[in-house]
């Protein structure tokens, strides 16, 4: 039996076992067999029993002991041994293997031989697996080769070439004269390698991008030719002249045009003339396609070229290949920014994929669509997406609500369109909206005051049909409970008249109340809002009494407290009830935490650059408040500044457990802090100084549109707590946003529940998280201000987990404030 028969029966003896232990068996056998053949020496059957070894490598199974028997048939003479070698040694070896060191000399050997063949085996082996010290002592080798007559050696010299600068970028400037007059080679396997070389040469070092932006011209020559040539069999794919080649000849072009007019205006025309002359119908013609629009909107070319590739993504729309529309709309999210009208000619187009079955297109669809969202065509896409939302996907429901909020906010053509809009959403989705939409529509509805009557009736009316969308109940109930006198009048001109008694609103309401569908929260809006109809109502205040007193003992604590109180309010201060539960005034849409304003809403710090005015209850404190508030400072003869600005260095992490955060915690000395150049209480000019309390928030992580900020509420002796903000500025939600806290063990940690986990984009809303801090053994007050936070988030489907240490918090600062006596 001839050995590669034996391998044959091998592969046909192993495919043939029936479990996984009868396979482990015959493996067993024949790497025993296998090494017997290895200690025999030179018998010529050891390449045979390599390429056995091989196949068991492939199947997973150990083989490194045949590394060393690698070496050995590399440096043997023969042809069919050293193909063998070089073979296992790009399987078996690696750069962290010292046996791959042992074959460089072969490999250099083998560089020079006369055989183009036994050239190209070296040359393979090193490109596969050559390391930094191999590549360092055979690189004028290689060099040489890119200079070699044989086209054959030419392009496989190139892509060694390419590992080399790869493994080492110092030695670059080898290979660029080679690289240069390897452009005039006719061989398209050449040069294709030396494209690709070029384009690695100029992603390292800007110099060599700059003398190359001189082969511009040489370079639209090859592509013209390329998109003009007749037809070649050797190189023809679906009707397209060789599409790789071209395709590297484009993303060449694409980085030397980069922010260079000079060589954008060369390729301009080649760029059009592809675009025109290219068949889309096949796959390797849309290839050359998207290459070409990439590169278009990725240098300074005209704007008839950027519409032309605009209008070749529209096509791509229209492809039955998904793929295909996934990256022309991923292209289209890319430059919806820049060339906004261009894109929104194919709006139809893209409205018509949010019908498309595969999710990941939908995602897609999506985001395109709120991207062409303006002023001008708001009612036509909201009436899309409002569709859209009945039959999505529950994972882009969430996504949907928040795109769709977003933009009726900032394009709504009128109060009682956005109110509707809202309305229809949370009827439809309400348990996957934002946590902030309640109080956002709360105010928006406050500041319609000519739309009161017409939201009441339309929310009673919802919540009558259905109390399983808890957003919707709660803002229906705040609205009932705000304007249930309008509700009852029945007057309302804007929406078919209804009759609703008193009797019905509170039926409503109670529902709600015992309903095991309510959260606590709604709980408590429903609770609320039955209290208030005690003084818009005249014949049921007994019955509302009686529902308030019976969850005076409920088990829910802050839904018992509410009772209670409000059992107070009947019994002891019934003569203060009407002006407690009046309306609410309109709330300021500017106010922090509100989004519903033309510009985001922010935080912003205190002014002190002016004195503020210290009211004259300042000056008749007791001395024993003084006392306490100098305490708090540090004692009354040398008055603390404030601390300097926290200091946080985020590090990427992905492996590290929540335990290793404290990894590093180690407290520094205290320092000394010099006197302050002022006294905390100063007579002068019958004017007196107090410094009043404000509270800085300084950043501590900005990275990737997220930008978190810390702010010291509450520090103590033993005691400190602050305020995680957290905020987005990209185009998209900050999504699965948590936080995880790791503190020294002598300080005990506690965090409250987030206000969110999503994060609205263009910093339309913020996510807060209290942490408090416990020193009850007033530990050293460097130990006691260390902290690590954990970020984690998700952005556009990609997760992102960041370490931010946090060795000092912001205090209290004092600003002067000064007041005549």
């Amino acid at each position: 039996m001839t050995p590669s028969v034996r391998l044959q029966e091998m592969i046909r003896v192993i495919r043939s076992a029936r479990t996984q232990g009868e396979e482990r068996g015959i493996i067993q056998r024949e790497c025993a067999d296998i090494r017997a053949q290895f200690r025999q020496g030179d018998n010529g059957e050891r390449s045979h029993s390599l390429a056995k070894l091989l196949y068991v490598h492939m199947l997973g199974y150990p083989a490194h002991f045949g590394q060393m028997e690698c070496v050995r048939l590399i440096a043997s003479p023969r042809y069919s041994e050293k193909r063998i070698g070089y073979l296992g040694a790009m399987m078996l070896l690696d750069e962290k293997q010292d046996a791959s060191l042992l074959i460089t000399n072969s490999i250099k050997n083998d560089l020079s031989h006369s055989s183009q063949y036994v050239q190209s085996l070296a040359l393979c082996t090193l490109a596969c697996m050559g390391s930094a010290e191999m590549c360092r002592d055979l690189a004028p080798e290689i060099e040489r080769l890119l200079r070699a007559s044989n086209s054959y050696i030419k392009k496989k010299a190139t892509l060694c070439a390419v590992h080399i600068i790869k493994k080492v970028p110092e030695l670059a400037e080898l290979f660029t004269p080679s690289a240069r007059t390897l452009l005039s080679e006719k061989n398209h396997g050449v040069l294709h390698g030396a494209v690709v070389l070029i384009t690695e040469l100029c992603k390292r070092n800007p110099d060599t991008l700059d003398q190359f932006r001189k082969a511009v011209p040489e370079l639209v020559q090859i592509m013209k030719g390329l998109v003009t040539s007749s037809y070649s069999p050797e190189h023809n794919v679906a009707g397209i002249s060789d599409p790789f080649l071209q395709v590297r000849i484009l993303r060449l072009l694409r980085i030397l045009g980069h922010n260079n007019d000079t060589a954008s205006d060369a390729m301009n025309d080649l760029l059009a003339q592809v675009a025109t002359n290219t068949d889309s119908s096949k796959t390797a013609g849309s290839a050359v396609l998207y290459e070409t629009v990439l590169t278009i909107m990725d240098i300074n070319s005209e704007s008839g070229l950027r519409v032309l590739a605009v209008n070749i993504l529209g096509r791509f729309l229209l492809n039955n290949d998904r793929n295909i529309r996934y990256i022309s709309m991923t292209s289209l999210q890319k430059i919806v920014q820049t060339d906004h009208n261009a894109v929104q000619r194919h709006r139809g187009t893209i409205v018509d994929c949010l019908k498309d079955q595969d999710t990941s297109v939908k995602r897609r669809a999506l985001e395109l669509s709120l991207a062409l969202v303006s002023a001008v065509n708001i009612r036509s896409m909201m009436k899309e997406l409002l569709i859209f939302l009945s039959f999505c996907p529950p994972e882009l429901r969430s996504q949907t609500a928040s795109g769709i909020f977003n933009a009726a906010e900032r394009y709504s053509p009128s109060k009682r369109w956005h109110i509707d809009t809202i309305l229809h959403v949370l009827t439809t989705a309400g348990g996957d909206v934002r946590d902030e939409t309640v109080p956002n529509l709360i105010q928006l509805i406050t500041t319609a005051s000519e739309l009161h009557c017409y939201t009441v009736h339309k929310l009673y009316r919802a919540l009558v049909k259905d109390i399983a969308q808890q957003s919707l109940v709660q803002v229906a109930c705040w609205c009932i409970g705000e304007y249930g006198d309008l509700l009852l009048k029945g007057e309302c001109e804007e929406i078919e008249p209804m009759q609703v008694t008193e009797d019905d609103v509170l039926d409503a309401l109670e529902t709600v109340l015992q309903s095991h569908m309510s959260s606590p929260a709604t709980r408590g809006f429903a609770l609320t809002a039955t209290m208030k109809l005690s003084t818009r109502i005249t014949d049921n205040v007994d019955r509302i009494r009686s529902i308030v007193s019976i969850y005076g003992s409920c088990i829910d604590l802050e839904l018992q407290q509410r009772a209670v109180e409000y059992n107070a309010l009947f019994k002891k201060y019934d003569h203060m009830r009407a002006a407690v539960l009046e309306r609410m005034p309109v709330m300021d849409k500017n106010l922090p935490g509100h989004t519903n304003g033309d510009t985001p809403g922010e935080i912003k710090e205190p002014d002190t650059s002016k004195p503020k005015p210290v009211e004259a209850g300042l000056l008749s404190e007791p001395a024993s408040q003084v006392c306490d508030l100098l305490d708090l400072l540090g004692g009354t003869d040398t008055p603390l500044q404030p601390s300097p600005a926290p200091t946080s260095t985020p590090t990427t992490t992905s492996s590290a457990d929540l335990l290793d955060l404290l990894g590093g915690l180690e407290p520094t000395p205290e320092l000394t802090i010099p006197p302050a150049p002022f006294d905390l209480f100063v007579l002068k000019d019958k004017h007196c100084c107090v410094y009043v309390h404000v509270v800085p928030t300084v950043s501590v992580y900005e990275k990737n549109g997220l930008s978190l900020k810390i702010q010291c509420d509450k520090q103590t002796e033993t005691e400190v707590t602050v305020s995680l903000i957290a905020s987005n500025s990209t185009q998209n939600d900050i999504t699965n946003f948590t936080l995880q806290a790791a503190v020294p063990k002598s300080v005990q940690l506690q965090m409250k529940a987030p206000s969110g986990n999503v994060i609205p984009a263009h910093g339309l809303g913020q996510v807060t998280q209290t942490v408090l801090l416990n020193n009850p053994n007033k530990a050293s007050l460097p130990c006691f201000r260390f902290m690590r936070i954990r970020v984690s988030y998700s952005n556009q489907g990609a997760m992102h987990q960041d370490t931010v240490l946090i060795d000092s918090f912001p205090s209290t600062a004092c600003q002067p404030s000064i007041s005549p006596l």
